[in-house]
């Protein structure tokens, strides 16, 4: 895994080390990520290669005002030659999904990925399908621009295991891409560098294989019920953020080598996993949710293994 990693950061994505590191643990644990922030930095591309690299399906949807759910899920065609319906999988049926710009789309249309996010299938007009395994949604959205976007209700801004951003890319690494151009051709042409057997057995091992200690899960509750009751904090963690924390650090213990995980694997993981979480009281919206979470980090002492 860190081998693959290696290959796109040092040869494809230069710069994109922790986006693509943080992808990689959320397809680990069958979760979803978001990646936060302005166009044009390169996160379709980071999907395109990161799929092709672990050789994975690839689907992309571009969300407008005008998306159907029916777009995403796919939809039931007349065959007149065969006198019935069929039906037509739209690109939630592959093992990558890139939702670009999850929050231009309708209220409506956004909830027609919950069940897929959660449930790893869709139904339509009655029928339920499985969707493929692996199956990850990385989805994007512009935390700047407003115009045309509907704000993620609460509901699916906790089926995303990770939030995180993409950020400019280093001087040198820019200069190289304004020289040499957009790579994106490149991309296409990039052989697996992974058997889909390892890559399950990957994932399973992080399921079944990668140990969590007790002092390890009393650090980790005491995190959630510090963000439960810190004043600023409307609402704080739910199970389901604690369940996604220990996953996370799970992965993150796994690609560091390790069959068990330790404190700071937890620690590290943090900043990608909570503050899309927390919900502040109204009078404290603008405060930086990281560092109300480094404040409480800082109160909670790191437990000796």
């Amino acid at each position: 895994m860190n081998a693959v990693l290696e290959e796109l950061s040092s040869q494809h994505l230069k710069g994109k080390v922790r986006a693509l590191r943080l992808s990689l643990m959320a397809l680990l644990t069958g979760g979803h990520i978001l990646l936060e922030d302005i166009p044009g930095l390169g996160k379709t591309t980071m999907a395109l290669a990161f799929a092709s690299a672990l050789g994975l399906s690839f689907g992309r949807v571009q969300c407008t005002s005008d998306l159907l759910p029916s777009d995403i899920t796919g939809l039931s065609v007349f065959d007149r030659t065969e006198g019935r319906f069929n039906f037509i999988k739209g690109p939630i049926f592959n093992n990558i999904v890139l939702i670009d710009e999850v929050n231009r789309a309708m209220p409506k249309t956004q909830s027609a990925l919950l069940e897929a996010m959660e449930e790893r299938r869709v139904t339509v007009e009655g029928v339920t399908y499985q969707l493929p395994e692996p199956f990850m949604v990385l989805a994007t959205q512009n935390p700047v621009e407003q115009v045309g976007t509907y704000p993620l209700p609460e509901s699916q801004m906790d089926r995303f295991l990770i939030r995180t951003g993409i950020g400019y890319p280093p001087e040198e690494v820019e200069k190289g891409i304004l020289r040499q151009g957009s790579i994106r051709d490149e991309i296409l042409h990039i052989p697996p560098l992974l058997q889909h057997e390892d890559l399950v057995e990957a994932i399973r091992t992080v399921r079944e294989q990668v140990y969590v200690g007790e002092k390890v899960t009393d650090y980790i509750y005491a995190i959630i019920k510090a963000t439960r009751t810190h004043p600023l904090v409307q609402t704080g963690l739910s199970t389901r953020g604690g369940i996604g924390m220990v996953d996370v650090a799970k992965a993150a213990a796994y690609l560091h080598g390790r069959d068990f995980v330790a404190p700071e694997d937890v620690r590290d993981v943090v900043h990608a996993v909570c503050p899309h979480r927390l919900i502040f009281r109204p009078e404290h919206e603008g405060v930086d949710k990281e560092h109300v979470l480094n404040a409480i980090l800082k109160e909670i002492p790191l437990p000796l293994t």
